[in-house]
């Protein structure tokens, strides 16, 4: 049987393309991470692009919030956080393309074999694949996003590792749409980013410019089979909103665009997981903070919400945080003008909730007799302030539109 492997077209193709991926050891400052914790339950147990280089993001001075003027860190639109699905796949013989999507790193679990031979953290396919290339299409997580980079990593597959890789985009809404986009023979796909080539056990990342063009879908392509570990697809999200303006909605989610944009300390785990849909699974898909030393100490986490809107309730969640929970909470709301920064000092707060004592493994709400200065009143970023320090699963914010 014959071995197969790139044609010499596929590898003209692909080393006539320009080499535009990001050092493995910028990746994380240039897409920056806002969700780098747990897996949640599987879904049925719960509710021609061109590209560039850019250049590092500079750390914001102490106490300047990251905001979209200093480079906020996009989301990772695929992240299993997010609730995507996985709709068709050419070939998962080895190992599921599941764990492509998975937030957490690659772990590694060395003499350890199943059914199908050696365990692998990532998706991997049978060898000698004879219609190259592989595939998998997955629906974001959000009804649809802008993509900003694509990271591949192909960690601990060494010598079954993907040779390269394509992705291609969709925007298709409406009833029977992903049963569409899931046929092998749909011709909707656009290209996100051309044929480039992976090395083994390393990540690799490419910025990308879509032009604003959203997508609802993606499909990766690997050639000729192989291996990956990871697959994240960093980008912004675009919510559809009700039509009824007045219908309450969480403005805060990450699925509605709400963004992490500053934040006092995230030691423990990313202060951009509050906003993620769900309870999560454990304690490492929550926000913590490191202990305080200093009497009067605070934790605080600025929102932007996903759109200006009239708060009518606040949630805040300690699930899974039982002995490292704050002794108490607060939330207020400020209204900015476009794109302006937004600091975490800002003089223009409002307190919409007064310091609140917390309790452990909790949904917190506060809504009504508790809410102030709230009629009336529209709000574009939310303000929650921990004291003195801790954990908290899930901020949430409920209101309409304004």
């Amino acid at each position: 049987m014959e071995i197969q492997a790139l044609s010499p077209e596929t590898i003209q193709d692909t080393q006539s393309t320009p080499t535009d991926s990001i050092p493995p050891d910028q990746i994380d400052s240039t897409f920056g991470t806002t969700c780098i914790g747990r897996a949640p339950p599987p879904l049925s147990t719960r509710i021609g692009s061109t590209s560039q280089r850019l250049p590092s993001p500079q750390p914001p001075p102490p106490n300047q919030p990251l905001t979209p003027a200093n480079n906020p860190p996009p989301l990772d639109l695929i992240s299993t956080s997010l609730t995507p699905h996985i709709l068709s796949l050419s070939d998962e013989f080895f190992a599921s393309a599941s764990n492509l999507l998975n937030p957490t790193k690659p772990i590694r679990r060395p003499g350890h074999f199943v059914e199908t031979g050696a365990w692998y953290d990532g998706w991997e396919t049978r060898r000698h694949n004879h219609s190259p290339p592989d595939w998998v299409v997955v629906r974001l997580g959000p009804a649809a996003g802008v993509v900003r980079g694509v990271e591949i990593d192909t960690a601990f597959f060494d010598g079954n590792h993907a040779e390269a890789v394509e992705v291609w985009g969709t925007y298709e809404t409406g009833e029977g749409a992903d049963k569409r986009v899931a046929e092998g023979k749909y011709k909707g796909w656009r290209p996100v980013l051309g044929r480039r080539m992976c090395g083994a056990n390393r990540r690799q990342g490419w910025v990308v410019d879509e032009g604003g063009r959203e997508v609802t879908h993606v499909k990766l392509c690997m050639f000729p089979d192989g291996g990956i570990a990871r697959f994240r697809l960093y980008g912004v999200a675009v919510p559809v909103w009700p039509r009824d303006e007045g219908e309450e909605v969480e403005l805060s989610s990450a699925l509605m665009g709400g963004r992490v944009v500053g934040f006092s300390d995230e030691h423990f785990g990313k202060a951009g997981n509050v906003l993620m849909p769900g309870r999560g699974v454990d304690m490492g898909d929550g926000w913590e903070t490191r202990r305080s030393r200093v009497s009067g100490h605070e934790d605080w986490v600025v929102v932007r919400l996903g759109a200006r809107g009239e708060v009518r309730r606040c949630v805040v969640d300690t699930m899974h945080f039982r002995g490292n929970f704050p002794q108490g909470v607060r939330v207020e709301g400020l209204d900015a003008v476009g794109e302006e920064v937004v600091r975490g000092d800002d003089e223009r707060w409002v307190e919409v909730v007064g310091v609140q004592a917390c309790e452990r493994d909790k949904e917190h709400v506060f809504a009504d007799g508790l809410l102030e200065s709230v009629e009336g009143r529209a709000f574009t970023h939310m303000k929650m302030t921990i004291v003195p320090d801790g954990g908290v699963k899930r901020f949430r914010v409920f209101g309409t539109r304004a």
